[in-house]
């Protein structure tokens, strides 16, 4: 399910579009509980997987500025005490991966990417790479690369649970291959880290998934990326996601997807997402986020003056509930709710309610 509203606001639909300007598009999928310890080995057969519905396809990164991507892939979710399960599937011609070693930059040869924001801030967030070898790559961001990041590559999964199928023959250009599949069991212990608990009935997580597709030539019995020859470099990737992204940059948790998690056990009950009013109050702060961002690159300061500032039109409707704080180096942008919650959004991009 696709969110291309952002939500109402009383007397006022909020359509502002893709991160810097318009409609988010957020995807939404409820993640319903299994009732049995699941295997973990790829092979997606058990009863729990063949109930859990798919996501829609995936798009290009950047939505609908691109074309539709070359190949199929879609992803389930499932979760119970222990785990937060994921599964994708991938079709792909030419199944390639040679990367072997923990932590390697594995987005350099194909690949399938998770990741999970629990709190929604757009801060101390979780990424898990993994290749058709099994080869993973885990890490844990501060905070967003464009917000100084850094990333702690020494972090990882401790007890990830990680199987892969291949119908078709790795790393042989000789064949037509079918598919791989992914299948992850995530512990709660280690999502714990950032947000104290597991997810209860109802709660919704900010979560995306990428999948990295090179262009490959065959040589010497290998595959090799192409060359273009006008650059005498390799073709960029393509980047397909669950949810999109609007720009070629993955790490903008703010446009990832909404899971929203059930207690109902997989196929005995279909459950609705439920859209939070709260997300229209977070973006309308992110606007802001954008155009002071955006005005401090052309000024060297950041302003309060909101009618300085490059929003939606609409965002100035609503100028009465915002207040803007600002020093020469850093700002605060506050949003009032009709229910008189506060929600604020700092230079940084963080986001949180009353602080």
């Amino acid at each position: 399910m696709r969110l291309k509203l952002l939500f109402f606001i009383p007397g006022f639909y909020l359509m502002t579009n893709m991160a810097k300007s318009q409609n988010p598009n957020w995807e939404t999928y409820v993640c319903y509980t299994t009732d049995r310890t699941l295997t973990i080995d790829g092979a997606l057969d058990e009863e729990a997987w063949n109930k859990a519905p798919w996501t829609s396809p995936f798009v290009d990164i950047e939505g609908d500025l691109k074309p539709k991507p070359t190949y199929l892939t879609q992803a389930k979710m499932l979760w119970d005490e222990q785990y937060f399960y994921i599964a994708a599937k991938m079709f792909e011609p030419n199944i390639w991966a040679t990367y072997d070693q923990r932590d390697a930059v594995i987005f350099h040869e194909n690949d399938f990417e998770v990741f999970i924001d629990p709190d929604g801030d757009t801060h101390q967030y979780y990424e898990l790479e993994i290749n058709a070898l099994g080869t993973i790559w885990d890490l844990l961001l501060v905070k967003p690369y464009r917000d100084g990041g850094p990333p702690i590559n020494a972090w990882d999964i401790k007890g990830l649970k990680k199987g892969i199928q291949i119908k078709g023959t790795l790393n042989n250009p000789e064949d037509v291959d079918e598919y791989w599949t992914v299948e992850l069991a995530i512990p709660w212990n280690v999502l714990k880290e950032t947000t104290g608990r597991s997810p209860k009935d109802q709660d919704q997580w900010r979560v995306n998934f990428s999948r990295v597709n090179w262009k490959l030539d065959h040589k010497n019995g290998e595959y090799v990326k192409s060359i273009n020859p006008k650059t005498g470099k390799p073709f960029p990737e393509s980047n397909w996601v669950w949810s999109p992204q609007g720009v070629i940059a993955m790490h903008q948790p703010e446009t990832w997807g909404f899971v929203q998690f059930s207690s109902h056990t997989v196929g005995t009950k279909t459950v609705k997402f439920i859209p939070r009013q709260a997300e229209s109050y977070k973006w309308i702060l992110r606007q802001i986020y954008y155009a002071q961002h955006q005005f401090f690159k052309k000024n060297k300061t950041f302003t309060g003056n909101i009618e300085q500032l490059k929003v939606p039109p609409a965002i100035l409707e609503f100028k009465s509930q915002i207040s803007l704080h600002t020093t020469p180096t850093q700002f605060e942008a506050i949003f009032t709710s009709p229910d008189g919650d506060t929600w604020h959004l700092l230079t940084d991009g963080r986001v949180r309610k009353n602080m």
